[in-house]
């Protein structure tokens, strides 16, 4: 996935209001820009990092410029646009990176289903049985290079769980796949600490069969796309 139109670099002065940053850009000036990410953004949100934003044409937009990367030490770049995750897990099937999921022939996204009135993030369509792909973008590194989610308490994500083991229990396939959208991070766990209720139904929903993968992106200034199979620990 390219960063078309090309990325623009800044530096953070403070997120806040949950969806508005503010910073500095390279001439000096200083720009307030939307925030795509409804979580915590814990340790990704330090004052004075590095930044990179995009901006939009679009004339109904009050806030034309989008946070896009963050750079952190040692020498670690993550995306904050959780609004990417789709697409790239999307893009990376469609490649056919992974070979579970090679005889699906047609991917469709935010499809409706559920008893709890959710959308399903991607429904592979294939001969077979279908595959309910719901994404989570995983960024909270924390230690020994260890990847946490969620990194705020989540009734949603919870909700989502409920709706994979449903799909389950209904004969066809679900999958949570975690795309780790930080280049720091090498392995990915439930955050215990922060939401012990979902880090409890994700160890019941994967006994109840639902898949649990990891993925990390590549991340540069240009483009971003997903690469490493990670292991997930529960």
């Amino acid at each position: 996935m390219q960063f078309e139109p090309a990325l623009q670099k800044g530096r953070l002065i403070r997120r806040y209001k949950r969806f508005l940053a503010d910073i500095e850009t390279k001439d000096g000036s200083m720009l307030t820009i939307h925030c795509p990410n409804t979580g915590s953004m814990r340790n990704c949100a330090q004052p004075g990092s590095s930044v990179w934003f995009s901006h939009s044409d679009n004339p109904k937009r009050r806030y034309p410029y989008t946070w896009e990367l963050v750079a952190g030490s040692p020498d670690w770049l993550a995306c904050i646009n959780t609004q990417r995750a789709n697409g790239l897990v999307a893009e990376f099937i469609n490649d056919g990176c992974i070979e579970s999921l090679r005889k699906y022939d047609r991917i469709v996204s935010e499809v409706r289903y559920g008893s709890e009135k959710s959308r399903i993030d991607l429904l592979l369509h294939g001969s077979d049985a279908d595959c309910y792909i719901e994404v989570k973008n995983v960024t909270l590194l924390e230690r020994d290079k260890l990847g946490l989610f969620p990194d705020a308490k989540t009734e949603r994500g919870r909700k989502h769980l409920r709706e994979l083991v449903k799909v389950v229990a209904g004969g066809q396939r679900a999958i949570l796949l975690f795309c780790v959208a930080h280049t720091g991070i090498e392995r990915v766990s439930p955050a215990w600490d922060i939401d012990p209720a979902y880090a409890e139904m994700l160890l019941s929903a994967h006994a109840q069969g639902v898949e649990i993968l990891a993925y990390r992106a590549n991340i540069s200034p240009q483009k971003i796309w997903l690469q490493q199979q990670l292991e997930v620990i529960l």
